[in-house]
């Protein structure tokens, strides 16, 4: 099956074979694709290859075999978002977490915006905490985990801004203790549901709760990306 001028970028790559790459790219209309670029580690594939780099507007033509696609070529499609620093580190999470989370093949139109809207965010370098948590939220919803977000899981009733829940994957918020792991306030998660910023406090308690839930999909797997974040805080 021939894909043509289909809107993408590029997630991970890896060397394949003597001089080809493995690529894993999101692509607006047919999902997360393994693609293999042939002879673009070679000298003739150099220019090609310069093209195939992360949080580049790309638009492919591909060949269709079974699990793999072909490329069969690649245009740049608008300037690439210049990630810096803390910025790339974001970049970097954004991408493992759609290649651990999603299933090859599988289309989300909508996840492929909101990630090209994550990448115009982030790449801006303020707020980035809060663009992640947004990412995060919008990438369940897609995949079907959507989280609920204003109410109360055992009664129903409209979450209260003052109180602390612990918010379970498979529940949703639940009232807990002033000393339980990841508490969240209600106002946090009303201001991550009507999609407004909560000041530093809510950031990071809603960074833990995130944490959690995504651990809890991945089925307690560490996401590298986290190890990564970890490892540029402790040397600051």
């Amino acid at each position: 099956m021939l894909i043509e001028q289909q809107p993408a970028y590029v997630l991970h790559s890896r060397p394949y074979r003597e001089t080809s790459l493995l690529i894993e790219c999101l692509t607006r209309e047919q999902g997360r694709l393994g693609v293999v670029a042939r002879g673009v580690r070679s000298q003739r594939g150099r220019l090609q290859r310069s093209q195939l780099e992360p949080f580049q507007p790309l638009v492919l033509n591909l060949h269709m075999r079974g699990e793999l696609a072909s490329l069969r070529g690649a245009e740049v499609s608008a300037a690439p978002f210049r990630l810096i620093g803390d910025a790339s580190l974001a970049g970097l999470y954004l991408n493992e977490l759609v290649v651990r989370l999603t299933e090859r093949q599988d289309p989300h139109p909508q996840l492929f915006d909101a990630y090209a809207q994550t990448l115009a965010r982030i790449a801006e370098g303020t707020s980035l905490a809060w663009h992640l948590r947004r990412f995060e939220r919008d990438l369940l919803g897609t995949l079907g985990y959507a989280m609920q977000l204003d109410v109360e899981a055992d009664t129903g009733e409209p979450l209260q801004p003052e109180a602390l829940y612990a918010y379970r994957a498979e529940q949703g918020a639940v009232h807990c203790r002033p000393n339980e792991p990841y508490a969240v306030r209600g106002s946090d998660l009303l201001a991550l549901h009507d999609d407004r910023m909560p000041d530093a406090q809510g950031l990071h308690a809603l960074r833990g709760m995130m944490r959690e839930l995504i651990r809890f999909h991945l089925g307690g797997v560490e996401l590298r990306a986290w190890r990564v974040l970890r490892g540029a805080l402790t040397r600051r």
